[in-house]
């Protein structure tokens, strides 16, 4: 019979329905045969009529026993034999020497990590409490297609005084990430084109979106003045760059290899993904203005994000749609209801409107140019001239190119072996056409008083 803990952390009636599932699946109760009627079972086991039923009901929804009229409750007969397994090999569990290096990591050098100081608590959970007081109705109804109109208001005066992107509020689409913004993307250029070029080494998510909605990816060389553009081929209509801080190498395009590219996009009926993943973070001068503000009315769709100044976890970016595709999105996407959670919208828009987004814009800049220059600092002073650095004045990391050592991979095991971890930029390539070992450095998760600690001991690791 069945044995019933009340004690248990599980409920009464689900500690009785995983015993009957488990007694099917083993065989102990067979196909077709008769289960103890509700009243019986509750007066055998001394629970309540409601605990059987709840129990029944649960097995009758998942289909392990069925209600035959006027005759109770019966096993249905099993499709084919099955005990639920989990593999050992499939588990996904680590061995006891991978779970001490995991643990040993004492400086973690991730190239988009922000520090936990970082995040305007007070004020944002203080205008959480105010929208759900002023937007009480509209948080119990479906949002908008592409996003809350006063945020797309409040987003269009930013971008336009910040970025020079000229656009209306109708072309601006709020989305949930990176992954969502080009899945969009894929979904309207597919129709029409059948190959997209990326940037060599370069952002690893479009290669992987572009692939899966079954483009094929033309890999063009990024240098420090951004794509080789003679390598665009006719095939190739679509492309995405970052090109105001390339990643990972961080180099920005010049603005008359900017206009070249558009005069290409223009001549092959083509499309520019320009995405200004952290267009916030440049520590000196101002930020690079966008590819979009020379061409609105071309065939340019900007991307941006929230996640690197503010937070990954809330995942709010935004994308600009060029003039010819607004249209196909609207017939395309006339039933999707927009993804992004209506409160965080709401609060979002209040941050940015009463002015507290430009302010912690301000603090997070001085924030974290100080990192920077101690990063750069540290690298010069304690690594000297075996490294060159690639890639600063900008953003949450720097890559640096490890002289007279042959593997990226022999680099971050050493620095891992001594409680460090840095990340690879060959996972980055298609091709692994550059094979010198570059590595990178984040420095957004650190203070610059373990960014120097850091360094020296990744130093030790290395030389």
């Amino acid at each position: 019979m069945f044995l019933l803990d009340t004690n248990s952390s599980k409920s009464l009636y689900w500690q009785l329905y995983e015993q009957i599932k488990d007694r099917i699946n083993s065989g102990d109760l067979q196909a077709n045969s008769k289960l103890p009627s509700v009243r019986h079972l509750s007066n055998l086991l001394g629970v309540s009529i409601s605990t059987v039923e709840n129990t029944y009901r649960q097995l009758l929804i998942e289909g392990y026993i069925e209600s035959r009229p006027r005759s109770g409750y019966f096993v249905v007969p099993p499709y084919k034999e099955f005990t639920p397994k989990c593999s050992k090999q499939m588990s996904g569990g680590v061995n006891d020497q991978e779970l001490r290096n995991e643990n040993n990591i004492e400086y973690d050098f991730h190239p988009a990590k922000l520090g936990l100081e970082d995040f305007p608590y007070s004020i944002w959970s203080r205008l959480i409490n105010i929208t759900l007081k002023e937007q009480s109705q509209n948080l119990l109804s479906y949002n908008e297609s592409m996003g809350e109109w006063s945020l797309r208001c409040e987003l269009q005066k930013y971008l336009e005084k910040s970025r020079g992107v000229c656009c209306s509020p109708e072309q601006i689409l709020i989305c949930s990430g990176l992954q969502h913004s080009l899945s969009i993307l894929a979904l309207l250029l597919r129709q029409r084109f059948s190959a997209c070029a990326v940037e060599e080494p370069g952002n690893i998510v479009p290669k992987s979106i572009f692939e899966n909605y079954g483009f094929d990816l033309l890999p063009i060389q990024a240098n420090e003045e951004g794509i080789d553009l003679t390598l665009l081929t006719a095939e190739s209509k679509v492309v995405y760059i970052t090109p105001s801080h390339q990643f990972p190498l961080g180099y920005v395009m010049p603005i008359n290899k900017r206009l070249k590219l558009i005069e290409w996009a223009e001549s092959v009926g083509g499309f520019i993904i320009e995405d200004d993943y952290d267009s916030e973070l440049r520590y000196s001068g101002k930020p690079i203005p966008s590819l979009q503000g020379l061409n609105p009315s071309g065939n340019i769709v900007y991307l941006g994000t929230f996640s690197k100044v503010l937070s990954p976890s809330l995942r709010i970016s935004y994308m600009v749609l060029c003039p010819s595709l607004i249209e196909s999105y609207k017939q395309m996407f006339k039933q999707y209801h927009s993804s992004v959670s209506v409160l965080e919208q709401l609060t979002l828009q209040k941050f940015i409107s009463h002015g507290f987004w430009d302010r912690h814009l301000r603090k997070f800049r001085t924030s974290y140019k100080k990192r920077h220059d101690a990063m750069i600092d540290a690298v010069n002073d304690v690594m000297g001239n075996a490294v060159e650095i690639i890639g600063q004045g900008a953003g949450l990391h720097i890559v640096v190119r490890v002289l007279q050592k042959d593997s990226e991979s022999e680099l971050i095991e050493l620095a891992k072996q001594n409680g460090v971890r840095v990340y690879s930029v060959s996972e980055y390539y298609v091709t692994n056409s550059d094979l010198s070992p570059k590595i990178m450095l984040g420095f957004g998760g650190l203070n610059p008083e373990s960014i120097y600690r850091g360094i020296r001991r990744l130093n030790s690791a290395w030389f």
